[in-house]
């Protein structure tokens, strides 16, 4: 039997840099829900705009720290892990954000409205990894939040299923190849515009998020994937 060797290669933290990165390519930026670095008058204008977004840290993992935040008439609703607290003011909200923040650099993402499996929210992980100096795609798996979070992480209660079950169970078994094979090529795209921006990178993780309406989005890149 050969020997594969696996790069571990370069390790960036960053997900703004990576995000600008991507956002190079009109075709993947299509992909990538709209971002901004958080402070207050950035979340108060993508509120504005999109009514719900997500806000997390620009280095981190493990859904730790990842917050939802929706605006509803005048009232502001931020929830972490399970719990909602509810402001009735911008500036209460903000108070909360950054209290819990501690300091850290987060950026603001478009909240993107998952198709879901029984009201659970499911997205993707796709694996990617360069074996013997060439990319190889070692998995794409499924993962459903726990009942009651919006995260989907596995260390958080998420469930693990094939890419082809969460496709066909949140959308319709017909569409199982074409997302599949699409969730393929933007992950060639991808990385080959990483590769020449990030030189030395090994391995990646891309987790994928399909909407309601099938549209597919970038929500990350992990160049540590578990």
């Amino acid at each position: 039997m050969s020997e594969v060797t696996i790069s571990s290669g370069r390790q960036l933290a960053s997900k703004w840099l990576k995000t600008n990165a991507l956002l190079a390519n009109p075709y993947l930026a299509n992909h990538i829900p709209p971002s901004r670095l958080l402070n207050a008058a950035n979340l108060r204008t993508m509120l504005g705009r999109y009514g719900m977004v997500v806000i997390k840290p620009v280095r981190g993992g493990g859904g730790i720290g990842v917050m939802k935040i929706t605006r509803a008439g005048g009232a502001y609703k931020c929830t972490y892990m399970a719990r909602t607290h509810t402001f009735r003011s911008f500036g209460g909200l903000m108070s909360h954000v950054n209290r819990s923040r501690r300091g850290k650099a987060y950026l603001i993402q478009k909240g993107i409205r998952l198709a879901s499996v029984g009201g659970r929210p499911i997205d993707y992980r796709v694996k990617y990894v360069k074996e013997n100096g060439s990319w190889t795609f070692r998995s794409m798996v499924g993962r459903l939040a726990r009942r009651g979070l919006f995260v989907t992480n596995l260390c958080r209660g998420g469930l693990q299923m094939t890419a082809a079950q969460g496709i066909g169970r949140s959308l319709s078994p017909r569409l199982i190849s074409s997302k599949k094979s699409e969730m393929r090529r933007l992950t060639r795209m991808a990385t080959s515009l990483m590769e020449r921006r990030f030189p030395g990178i090994g391995q990646l993780g891309y987790d994928y998020g399909i909407d309601r309406n099938g549209h597919i989005w970038i929500l990350e890149v992990n160049t540590r994937p578990q």
